[in-house]
């Protein structure tokens, strides 16, 4: 076995975790909902269980109303927010008739207005403080001015120290919201009608050409942007300001303003001149030539991939994105279990890896549904890594795209304890975190998440305020998840949160890597030199070497800083695999050296009566140390009949 995988993984006991896996009514301590309409009863129509007789359920079944429109299959209601029902256009026009004004523009105040004006105001701050100092080194009056002075460098010190890492926070703010994402819209919005107006006659080489050129346009094109729009706030801007600045509310919020675009414009232009040059002149994706005949003489390692399984928390719920075109409730989750302890007995499997979007809402009810799930295989359980997708911390209403919460809102912060539990109960005591102070890995993520427990439980049950700021940074601490090789040589795991801050429903679907967890990813690798890895996440870190449908399919689900996070993992070419989900599509290939394999989703492309597949992908190291991939083993989930 590849991986270290020993003994239960939980933090829950046993018994705890077996309780998950009875029926609702035992967990109630009933019996299950008798329905004469729905329940068949014996071969003659009655169910002496239930006491009712063969001919009076006869009776019955004739007295019964026929349905007109049987709920179990859902309605229109169902396919509110679905992408296959629905158009982008008309979704865009559901959204603008139910979205919130008043809402929005206080969301576009905390997220925009307040970074921008903290950001604008810092460079006046700064300069007046350095010239309060000046006047007083420069007064006759030495001994009071050195007391004074003392006074304004430790104020400045302290207060001055934590004012601008705030306008520091406020500029990655600034660029995480609207200038990286607008560099990659461009980009993919170029690269899009490009593609559609040439690929006809165009060879995969003229293609990755006419991508790289696509890249070089767009960086153009935003640095023309910034630059005139530096241009234009320029006249308006001011770097030091007066008394009489002060005084005037108005002027002085004008200047703050006109700093802020200047300094974001400032840094666009320069920034897009250097990711263009970079994205250009990195490889471009390509699908994989050929998969490892054999598994040689290395050590191999096989490892079930699912992802995007959008557990729901009905019986017969239907998903977001597919609505009716989709499956309903979570049989089919059951049944690919089911069929994976029958391999895993045959031939033993190493890992089983959800890349994300475990959940269609991040609710509780479809959290309990998944863990009851698990617990119905616990020699599975013991294997199963879990990192957090889209669905599973950023959807805010299933039913409504146009619904949004402010950054004061409890929701999300919910949405990510329940992603915390989850993991704490089912991997908690295998991973391990990174401890950025010491440059190493260190102790296990339920040792991490130990002291904020009590917080957590307390937070899900009151939502208080108080507790949102320990549990902000709790979330940014523990990613990435690690889970170290079995010995030095060994396959390692690390587990990646790529999902972007957002509150509106619409935009659930973008993603980012932080640069701390880029660090991170670095740090375990330096502690493990001679180890392979897979790298685990939600999103796509490249557009694949394929003509899109759609524009919307670039940029509204993209991993926005992909390019460079596939340039920073260069240095781990050969030795990394980065598997990820999110699009709903298998594809295998490689960028830069680096193997990139997405699962395809066992339950969002299919209805009830069609089948759907995984795999199981099996990694081998060859002669040259490099980490291979085996021919995958395709997994069908066969449909249900008369579904």
């Amino acid at each position: 076995m590849g991986a270290s995988a020993t003994a239960s993984a939980s933090l829950l006991p046993p018994t705890e975790l077996t309780r998950f896996a009875k029926h609702p009514a035992e967990r109630r301590g009933g019996d299950a909902i008798y329905n004469p309409l729905f329940n068949s009863g014996n071969a003659r129509g009655g169910d002496p269980a239930h006491g009712i007789p063969c001919r009076d359920a006869d009776n019955l079944r004739r007295r019964s109303m026929t349905l007109i429109v049987d709920p179990r299959r859902g309605d229109i209601e169902d396919d509110a927010s679905s992408t296959k029902r629905r158009s982008l256009l008309s979704l865009v026009g559901s959204l603008l008739g139910e979205i919130s004004l008043p809402r929005l523009a206080v969301a576009w105040i905390l997220l925009l207005a307040i970074p921008g004006l903290i950001l604008g105001a810092a460079p006046i701050v700064a300069s007046t403080w350095v010239r309060m100092i000046s006047q007083k080194i420069m007064s006759p009056f030495a001994g009071i001015c050195i007391l004074l002075l003392a006074v304004i460098v430790t104020f400045g010190w302290f207060g001055g120290r934590r004012f601008f890492r705030l306008a520091e926070s406020s500029f990655w703010s600034l660029h995480s919201l609207a200038v990286q994402p607008g560099y990659a819209a461009c980009r993919e919005g170029l690269r899009h009608l490009a593609e559609r107006l040439l690929s006809s006659r165009a060879t995969a080489a003229q293609l990755a050409r006419l991508r790289a050129a696509t890249t070089v346009a767009a960086g153009l094109v935003v640095c023309g942007l910034a630059a005139l729009a530096l241009m234009i706030a320029w006249p308006s801007s001011r770097w030091a300001a007066g008394i009489s600045d002060f005084a005037s509310p108005h002027r002085l919020a004008i200047m703050v303003l006109a700093n802020c675009v200047v300094l974001v414009a400032s840094y666009l232009a320069a920034a897009a001149l250097v990711w263009t040059i970079a994205d250009a002149m990195m490889a471009q994706p390509r699908d994989l030539d050929e998969f490892q005949v054999g598994p040689g003489a290395g050590r191999t390692w096989r490892i079930a991939h699912l992802s995007d399984i959008h557990v729901v928390g009905e019986r017969y719920g239907f998903r977001i994105e597919s609505g009716r075109s989709g499956p309903r409730g979570n049989e089919r989750l059951r049944q690919a279990l089911q069929q994976l302890e029958v391999i895993d007995g045959n031939d033993p499997l190493d890992a089983i890896l959800i890349t994300g979007d475990v959940t269609d809402a991040g609710r509780s009810a479809e959290w309990a549904e998944f863990l009851d799930a698990l617990a119905s295989h616990p020699r599975l359980a013991e294997r199963v890594l879990v990192l957090p997708g889209n669905h599973d911390v950023n959807i805010v209403d299933r039913a409504n795209p146009a619904r949004l919460h402010l950054p004061t809102s409890p929701n999300r912060r919910l949405r990510r304890i329940r992603v915390l539990s989850a993991i704490g109960a089912i991997q908690g005591q295998r991973v391990r975190v990174v401890d950025r102070a010491r440059g190493r890995l260190g102790g296990s993520f339920a040792e991490a998440l130990e002291p904020h427990l009590g917080e957590m439980a307390a937070f899900s049950d009151t939502g208080r305020p108080r507790a949102s700021r320990a549990l902000t940074e709790l979330w940014t601490k523990v990613f990435p998840m690690v889970l170290p090789p079995d010995r030095d040589d060994g396959l390692g795991f690390i587990l990646l949160n790529s999902n972007a801050d957002t509150h509106f429903s619409f935009t659930n679907a973008l993603g980012i890597i932080t640069v701390e967890q880029a660090r991170g990813i670095e740090t375990a690798a330096a502690q493990f030199p001679r180890a392979c890895w897979v790298i685990a996440l939600h999103h796509h870190p490249v557009e694949y070497p394929r003509v899109a449908k759609t524009l919307a399919e670039r940029i509204g689900t993209a991993l926005i800083n992909g390019k460079w996070f596939v340039r920073r993992l260069r240095p781990l070419a050969g030795r990394a695999v980065l598997m990820h989900g999110h699009r709903h599509i298998d594809w295998i290939g490689e960028c830069a050296g680096l193997l990139i394999v997405s699962a395809p989703s066992p339950v969002m492309e299919a209805t009830d009566d069609q089948a759907s597949y995984f795999y199981i992908q099996t990694l081998a190291v060859g002669t040259d140390r490099h980490l291979k991939l085996l021919h995958p083993q395709r997994i069908t989930v066969e449909g249900q009949r008369g579904a």
